[in-house]
């Protein structure tokens, strides 16, 4: 007998994001992390625009590998997005970041002492796949469109 899924119950991605957010809470660097840790993982209705790339935007406000302190497991997500800035500032965030002052596109989730892809995994998986994908020959709209694909 197949039953039908209740609705309101709520789905797997709210509980893995709910999971998420707990042992991000329960970690000593997190309880460190700047206030938009909340914001990470937070539900966004609906599909967004992604921005367009910036004119001669650099990786020059990428957070260097070696200033990771606690979270150098990000170390390859920053290391790869640092050599592809034109692409990711081309791809919007999906883990609820993008409503925050000053957020312009994934780029700036790497950008600073507080980049939040320090402690995100959806920032730090969004931008690896943007790093293989355009390794792998694809367009910015094949990447967009992948990325929206897993992580939208």
């Amino acid at each position: 007998m197949t039953r039908r899924p209740d609705r309101s119950a709520p789905s797997r991605r709210d509980f893995l994001s709910f999971c998420a957010a707990a042992l991000l809470a329960l970690a000593p660097e997190a309880r460190r992390a700047p206030e938009w840790r909340a914001i990470c993982h937070a539900p966004h209705p609906g599909p967004h625009p992604h921005p367009t790339p910036r004119p001669g935007i650099t990786a020059e406000k990428v957070l260097p590998s070696d200033q990771l302190g606690p979270w150098a497991a990000a170390a390859p997500a920053f290391d790869e997005v640092r050599q592809i800035p034109e692409i990711v500032d081309g791809i919007r965030c999906n883990c609820g970041c993008a409503g925050t002052p000053g957020y312009y596109s994934l780029l700036t989730c790497y950008e600073g002492e507080e980049a939040m892809a320090r402690v995100c995994e959806i920032c730090q998986g969004q931008g690896r796949l943007a790093y293989r994908l355009h390794q792998a020959g694809k367009t910015l709209d094949e990447i967009r469109a992948a990325i929206d694909a897993r992580f939208g």
